[in-house]
């Protein structure tokens, strides 16, 4: 088979790696630019760069969507979490105020030792109560989707 002599004008930091490569490699400059060539060339290259983009970015939708999920999960648990508040607490009398400040200081610097304890044993919330709900994971997360969207239409 007759090849065709091309001369071809390279970045030198291109000739350098292309040297190094050939190197490494035990091949001729030729075969990994006629290679690289003809990988550019073929038809089914651009089918697996598309391949190859496709899975990413189904990678990434995954991973946005258990964001979704994890973040709708923390928007209910702290909203849950003011309702209860906001309802069972009671009115506390202005000569006790800052007794009820000092403790309210204390108890917030507990949680957050329990927190960064909790989170540097790797646990998640979000997680356990995912595993919780099982195969009704998918049905809350759906039910949160349509309560968002219902909320943004202004009905109830």
């Amino acid at each position: 088979m007759s090849r065709a002599r091309l001369n071809l004008y390279l970045q030198p930091a291109h000739a350098q790696r292309l040297t190094e490569l050939a190197t490494m490699r035990g091949l001729s400059k030729s075969a990994i630019v006629a290679a690289a060539l003809a990988s550019f060339l073929s038809p089914d290259g651009a089918d697996q760069r598309e391949a190859m983009i496709a899975r990413r970015l189904d990678r990434l939708t995954h991973q946005f969507d258990l964001l979704d999920r994890d973040q709708t999960i923390l928007i209910e648990t702290v909203a849950l979490f003011i309702r209860h508040y906001l309802t069972v607490s009671t009115p506390v009398p202005a000569a006790h105020q800052d007794a009820v400040r000092a403790q309210g200081r204390a108890r917030f610097e507990q949680f957050v030792e329990q927190l960064g304890r909790h989170l540097h044993r790797g646990h998640s919330l979000a997680r356990r109560v995912t595993e919780e709900l099982g195969a009704e994971g998918r049905e809350y997360t759906k039910a949160a989707d349509d309560a968002a969207q219902a909320i943004g239409e202004g009905t109830p």
